[in-house]
């Protein structure tokens, strides 16, 4: 069920928040019996304000109990920001970022580093290219990023 009800969730949000541009930035369904949890990441432009959490989590909420598409009753909605330093998992995700800075994991070394920190300096659909401070640009074939998310500058 956890694929399917996560990805009819994401429908759900990206519906509810088409208006204002907000989009699901990650689906979570956790626990079991009683302790279960529904944990939605949005984010949009400019990023989002505590009304757009509280809009999504009423509208999903109100979608969920009225087509009862959580079988076994109770759980917790939590809806929330990705934060500062949100993951990057999506094609989409490297084209909104582009010029930011972010901390790549790769699955396996490049230059034997498997960890890289760098300005996002472009995203072609399936390479990403990051300008490391202090060394030329170096391109990654998406498809050998283990993880990657924005780099906020304290």
């Amino acid at each position: 069920m956890t694929n399917a009800f996560t990805d009819k969730v994401t429908e759900i949000v990206e519906r509810a928040g088409r208006h204002d541009s907000i989009e699901a930035v990650e689906v979570q369904w956790l626990g079991a019996g009683r302790n279960r949890l529904l944990r939605i990441y949005i984010d949009k432009p400019g990023g989002v304000t505590h009304a757009d959490c509280e809009m999504i989590s009423q509208y999903v909420s109100t979608v969920l109990d009225t087509e009862d598409l959580v079988p076994g009753g109770s759980y917790t909605l939590e809806v929330s920001s990705p934060g500062v330093e949100r993951k990057l998992t999506r094609p989409r995700d490297f084209e909104r970022f582009v010029g930011q800075k972010v901390k790549v994991v790769l699955r396996e070394p490049v230059d034997n580093r498997k960890v890289w920190d760098g300005t996002l300096a472009a995203f072609d659909g399936s390479v990403i290219t990051l300008a490391p401070e202090g060394r030329d640009p170096i391109g990654f074939p998406l498809s050998t990023v283990e993880r990657a998310n924005l780099k906020f500058e304290w």
